[in-house]
């Protein structure tokens, strides 16, 4: 079944890049900015993990967590964070059950050829829990200064 904006947000526990378990409960009457991404350290990853970071403080400002979600483990979200001196909260799903949860794992095609992926995908999580806002098949050019203007609106309609 795929989300839609209303639904609740699918629940989730998962370790960060600490090994330390985070839930999507733990930010209960917060907005929450989840997005999906396939592999830390690829170019594309890379230029949107250093988009969140350069645009974390003006997210904050408007009450925003971010949390970004992928299959690499703890270790890797450690080095990654590191090299690229990321200042949010990297989780793990190797089990790919919260991927699939949110519709962000699935059929993918590259130069002909289909196989299973993450589909890079962002969701602005309202403080009651529900989907405000969803975005799929991420282009990562500009996506940061759209989700930022959507967040915008959905909270001056609030």
């Amino acid at each position: 079944m795929e989300l839609k904006i209303g639904d609740k947000a699918p629940l989730f526990c998962l370790p960060n890049q600490d090994n330390a378990e985070v839930c999507l409960r733990d930010f209960k009457g917060m907005w929450v900015i989840v997005y999906f991404y396939p592999k830390d350290k690829t170019p594309g990853c890379t230029q949107e993990a250093c988009d969140f970071r350069d645009n974390l403080q003006s997210l904050e400002s408007l009450g925003a967590v971010v949390l970004g979600i992928s299959p690499d483990s703890p270790k890797t979200h450690q080095s990654f964070i590191a090299k690229e001196s990321l200042n949010f909260t990297l989780l793990s799903d190797t089990t790919k059950e919260t991927l699939k949860a949110y519709g962000a794992w699935g059929t993918k095609k590259l130069y002909g050829k289909e196989y299973e992926g993450v589909i890079r995908s962002s969701f602005i999580i309202n403080p009651k829990g529900e989907i405000a806002y969803l975005w799929r098949q991420v282009k990562v050019k500009g996506h940061i200064k759209t989700l930022q203007e959507k967040l915008k609106a959905l909270q001056a309609d609030k």
